[in-house]
């Protein structure tokens, strides 16, 4: 079958060394960003602390920009921070908790770093978590979820796609839930952006951060936060720094916020990232999410296959709706198998409880996905994976 997607492989380099399927944790890098990395040595080398005044100043808007379109936001709406973690915090710290409204709901799946945050905060800002737990360790019930959002909520935060299983919640039912009982909803759309649509305004986000580490291969160090504006303009963070300052370079002792993204910045901000940050998410938009997420469902759907007929246990919703861009299936000796993998240039994950994450993108071929299901078959069948049993080294 022809795969038109395919012509953007020459995009990537890695992918003329390794199979590369582990988009989930790490993009593969494009190929122009040692260029744009190049570049911003060349601005700091030739022009110095003059930089700021050409476009550095400006970078976590203007890149945010770049994102904008990838998650159905405008112009100016979309600012840069270092992690989503500083990003929830930010959330989290502009909101009060009074007047009865002092419950966050979450659930027992959302990224741990992202509970940290709240479980950190909430209790010192005076709010109560409210946590919904998973049945089976791969979705959660949206019944229970919406239950647990009444009267006394502030804040629903919860993952668009869990992280471990790739599940997919309905945002625009919760989201809608959470409007109707006068409640907030933050969205954790890092496993999300990229390789399946978003728009934050269908699906009733208040506040959405993600990063471009992932699926949008813009590496470390460039994730983003959305606010809808008509939200924005009524709270700020209280986690804040002097870029979010109207007038920054008056120096004045008190905060006077400025408006829309630039709200929302905080200190100053990592360039290097930055520089980086644009060249996946510009490939990504030329390549059209739509047709990412069609041949994301094709090839997940695929290895679900794959692993059903060798009885390997699945750790992925089996409705395609429901399913991100992840697959995990738990074979035998997992941990072991997952770095015989990596020894042989296929690049995976493993994660306990879930087994080795296989993560296709648009760049996959579909030769790549039965080639790691037959070189597991290789690994078991020869009990290769043996000389990996007494290895200390974490898959991350």
């Amino acid at each position: 079958m022809s795969d038109p997607l395919l012509r953007y492989r020459d995009e990537f380099p890695i992918l003329a060394t390794s199979t590369y399927l582990v988009s989930n944790s790490l993009g593969a890098m494009p190929r122009t960003v040692p260029e744009r990395l190049a570049e911003y040595a060349r601005q700091w080398a030739t022009l110095g602390v003059r930089a700021w005044a050409q476009g550095w100043w400006e970078m976590p808007v203007s890149v945010g920009d770049e994102i904008a379109p990838l998650i159905g936001a405008g112009a100016g709406e979309v600012a840069m921070v270092p992690n989503v973690s500083v990003g929830q915090a930010q959330v989290l710290s502009a909101l009060d908790y009074g007047n009865g409204r002092d419950t966050i709901v979450m659930t027992a799946l959302d990224f741990p770093s992202v509970r940290y945050v709240y479980d950190e905060l909430a209790a010192r800002l005076g709010a109560r978590i409210v946590v919904v737990p998973s049945d089976d360790g791969i979705g959660v019930s949206e019944e229970r979820l919406m239950e647990a959002i009444d009267e006394r909520t502030r804040l629903v935060a919860i993952s668009h796609v869990l992280f471990r299983s790739a599940y997919v919640l309905d945002v625009a039912r919760i989201g809608a839930h959470t409007h109707a009982m006068g409640a907030l909803l933050s969205l954790d759309a890092y496993h999300s952006v990229g390789v399946l649509p978003v728009d934050v305004y269908a699906l009733g986000a208040d506040f959405l951060t993600g990063g471009v580490l992932k699926w949008l291969c813009g590496g470390p160090g460039g994730c983003f936060l959305w606010v809808r504006p008509e939200v924005g303009a009524t709270v700020a963070p209280a986690l804040t720094g002097w870029q979010a300052h109207r007038h920054p370079f008056a120096f004045e002792p008190e905060m006077d916020y400025a408006d829309a993204a630039w709200r929302w910045l905080g200190g100053t901000p990592v360039i290097p990232a930055l520089f980086a940050a644009t060249e996946g998410p510009r490939i990504l938009r030329a390549v059209g999410i739509d047709a990412v997420r069609a041949k994301s469902v094709r090839q997940t759907s695929r290895l679900i296959e794959l692993a059903d007929a060798r009885g390997y246990p699945v750790t992925a919703p089996r409705d395609p709706a429901r399913r991100g861009g992840t697959v995990a299936f738990d074979v035998p000796h997992a941990r072991e198998v997952a770095l015989a993998l990596l020894a042989s240039d296929v690049i995976v994950d493993y994660r306990p409880g879930a087994g080795i994450r296989v993560a296709p993108h648009f760049y996959t071929s579909d030769d790549e996905l039965e080639a790691v299901v037959g070189l597991i078959d290789d690994i078991l069948a020869h009990e290769r994976w043996r000389r990996y049993a007494d290895t200390v080294h974490v898959v991350t």
